[in-house]
């Protein structure tokens, strides 16, 4: 049965949920802030600082040290709050399904919990070796490279991070065709337009002008919509199965 909501229950409600998402994003910082060495020391492995003879981070700025570990903090908390968030989002956007429909939602938050793990990890242990390779090494011939700790902590932490939303693409894919607002024949017509979508996404995400490391992230990217229009056409299956069964 629907609910219906006047626009000052909306906003109520919407209220509610930012404020449940702050607090668990708030929650994680403290425990990231806690951890915030391990973290960056973890962040610092893929450009190869702990290996004997490499370049030492820089600290220009008297605060470049306490913004790193605040942004390290920050990301940490959404990345420890993404399940809490994600169901806030789910509850908000989808008042209207049925309680049947709503838990079938509800079970698949471990899997975009996954999705976005798996991605993390792609980014972390395929494409931020070759890149941070790349920018380090290139140009060491006629100048010392001392990269600040401001700017490879950033570069690192929003690659991993956007790779980790990357590899959403098909559950959200699945989510609009199982809401009904788009459908697989719909995603299959735009397949081509998201090519080119996907190499434009990668040159934005990745630091780099390599062409090797940006095929890192388009290809990937092409992967997940493919997977995404195949999982909407298997949600529209079982919605054509449903008046077959019901006419028997």
């Amino acid at each position: 049965m629907e609910r219906q909501f006047s626009v000052g229950q909306h906003l109520r409600e919407l209220r509610r949920r930012l404020i449940i998402c702050c607090l668990a994003v708030l929650g994680g910082a403290m425990v990231g802030f806690y951890f915030y060495e391990p973290l960056v020391e973890v962040l610092k492995y893929p450009g190869g600082f702990d290996e004997p003879g490499a370049p030492e981070l820089q600290a220009v700025q008297i605060t470049e040290t306490l913004g790193v570990t605040v942004k390290v903090s920050l990301v940490a908390g959404f990345v420890l709050a993404f399940p809490i968030v994600l169901y806030q989002v789910v509850r908000f956007i989808a008042p209207g399904l049925t309680g049947r429909e709503l838990r079938y939602l509800l079970a698949f938050l471990p899997g975009s919990l996954v999705c976005f793990a798996g991605g993390c990890a792609f980014g972390y242990f395929v494409l931020l070796p070759p890149a941070l390779g790349f920018l380090l090494h290139w140009g060491s011939d006629l100048a010392t490279i001392a990269p600040r700790i401001s700017n490879y902590i950033n570069t690192t932490v929003m690659l991993v991070f956007w790779m980790g939303v990357v590899f959403e693409t098909p559950l959200v894919m699945f989510l609009l065709a199982k809401l009904g607002i788009v459908t697989a024949r719909t995603y299959a017509r735009w397949r081509r337009y998201w090519v080119v979508v996907a190499f434009i996404l990668a040159a934005m995400i990745t630091p780099t002008i390599d062409p090797m490391n940006q095929a890192l992230v388009a290809v990937p990217l092409i992967v997940m919509y493919e997977l995404g229009v195949l999982l909407a056409r298997l949600s529209n299956r079982g919605k054509e199965a449903k008046p077959a069964s019901a006419t028997t």
